[in-house]
């Protein structure tokens, strides 16, 4: 099964962290820089550590390159219930 979300990301942040809301989404502060794909890299692990599955797990659907972006999470839910993340 697969979990979609919406992010807003903050590049060049003086530390990496998920939380707090910016128009409604889930905010991701990230130190990595806003060239080279490196902060969707920190975005995609940042919200893997956050939601506890691997990196592999996270995708980055939309928003390659705008602050806004569209992540698919994969997980194994039981009875509405986080059991497993591949």
């Amino acid at each position: 099964m697969t979990t979609d979300i919406e992010v807003h990301v903050r590049p060049g942040a003086k530390r990496t962290r998920v939380g707090g809301s910016h128009d409604g989404v889930l905010t991701v502060a990230v130190t990595a820089p806003p060239a080279d794909g490196k902060a969707n890299e920190a975005v995609c692990e940042a919200i893997a550590r956050a939601f506890g599955v691997r990196t592999s797990a996270v995708e980055l659907v939309r928003g390659h390159t705008s602050r806004r972006k569209h992540l698919r999470i994969d997980v194994e839910v039981d009875n509405g219930h986080v059991t497993k993340a591949w």
